[in-house]
């Protein structure tokens, strides 16, 4: 059983063929239509398709304006682009803690970590969870800072009938294989301010804007583009996607009912006027249990899972950089080491259900030190 399998089906067969057949494949029409059809998920006036979440967090900072020595605030468990990203910047990442029932980001850890160069907010929806928002944003504006939303996972998230990715400065979502949606590979960047919509769409073109017959270059600019045979595909899904979103839902409720019946194991945590899109479902195993083991044990029986996501800070490029920051990171640091993923997605059935809850069971036991 895989961690992840896409819904896919003849309708982004159909809609690549449409693309092959016009000869037309760069950045185009179908582009524009899955720009259109986000910005009615999200609510957002404007957004641009990119070629991954990353590039779509590094174009947010260098249309933002963020550069050497500039200091983005962000939680330290995250995958490593959300930091990379700032690094290929110059500016520095500084990593805060997170609250241990969400994965999110700790808001009283922001504000604790605010300094003369703090530059930017970089909250993460972990697992497609929108983090505490109006904390977040509160803090954001006493410092006049703007906030991007490393939304990646949380395409169809809500934060008190809010969505994810039209809360801060700009949202990031990703459509890799792994996520709600697929391009196969892809992004997108939403925001409600119209000069920095103008200024993301120019520099994700090589910095171009084009002219009555030929381009003008004003800025050092990016191929951030998506292709339109990327685009389809996410079309296509965009037909289905209430269907994942409420699938994926019913799944991780039926799959938490089950895991709550093990002992040592801490089902997902869904706060009261949020809407989690289950991207990842993430469960907590006690200290005394071998995580690694049990996903080997898994493995063996045929189950596939995986760590939660990253403690950035253990990552040895930015243990060299920044030191051993485990101390001030516990949360962070447990959860790099205790967080596990369990496989889910539409196609699951009760009796899958079971088998991945009956063979977590087995494995938590054997592995209890």
């Amino acid at each position: 059983m895989r961690l992840n399998v896409p819904l896919l089906d003849e309708d982004e067969l159909a809609e690549i063929a449409a693309v092959l057949s016009t000869g037309m494949l760069t950045q185009g029409d179908r582009a524009r239509d899955l720009e259109d059809l986000v910005r009615g998920v999200t609510g957002t006036a404007h957004a641009a398709a990119v070629s991954s979440a990353t590039t779509g967090l590094h174009l947010s900072l260098v249309a933002l304006g963020i550069g050497p020595g500039d200091e983005v605030v962000m939680p330290a468990y995250s995958f490593p682009a959300t930091a990379n990203a700032v690094v290929q910047q110059g500016a520095v990442p500084i990593f805060v803690d997170i609250d241990p029932e969400t994965f999110n980001i700790a808001p009283d850890a922001i504000a604790n970590a605010m300094t003369e160069r703090t530059r930017a907010i970089m909250p993460v929806h972990a697992f497609g969870l929108v983090a505490d928002m109006d904390p977040i944003l509160a803090i954001a504006g006493a410092h006049d800072l703007p906030v991007i939303e490393d939304a990646a996972c949380a395409l169809g998230g809500t934060y008190h009938g809010r969505a994810a990715g039209s809360l801060g400065t700009t949202g990031v979502f990703s459509f890799h294989p792994r996520k709600v949606i697929t391009t196969a590979e892809g992004g997108m960047i939403t925001t409600n301010d119209p000069v920095l919509a103008e200024r993301i769409d120019v520099l994700r073109a090589h910095g171009a804007v084009r002219g009555e017959l030929f381009m003008e270059f004003v800025a050092a600019g990016f191929n951030y583009r998506l292709s339109d045979v990327h685009a389809a595909i996410g079309v296509a899904q965009m037909r289905k996607f209430e269907r994942i979103v409420t699938s994926r839902h019913s799944l991780a409720d039926r799959l938490a009912e089950r895991v709550a019946q093990i002992p040592g194991v801490t089902a997902p945590f869904e706060p009261d006027g949020l809407r989690h899109t289950y991207q990842s479902f993430v469960v907590m195993l006690e200290d005394g249990i071998d995580r690694d083991a049990v996903i080997r044990a898994m493995r063996a029986a045929d189950v596939e899972t995986t760590l939660g996501t990253y403690g950035m800070h253990l990552q040895p490029y930015f243990v060299e950089r920044f030191g051993d920051l485990t101390a001030q990171l516990p949360h962070a640091t447990r959860a790099h080491r205790q967080a596990l993923t369990l496989p889910l997605y539409p196609q699951l059935r009760d009796e899958d259900l079971d088998l991945i809850a009956e063979t977590l069971s087995s494995a938590v036991t054997a592995n209890a030190r």
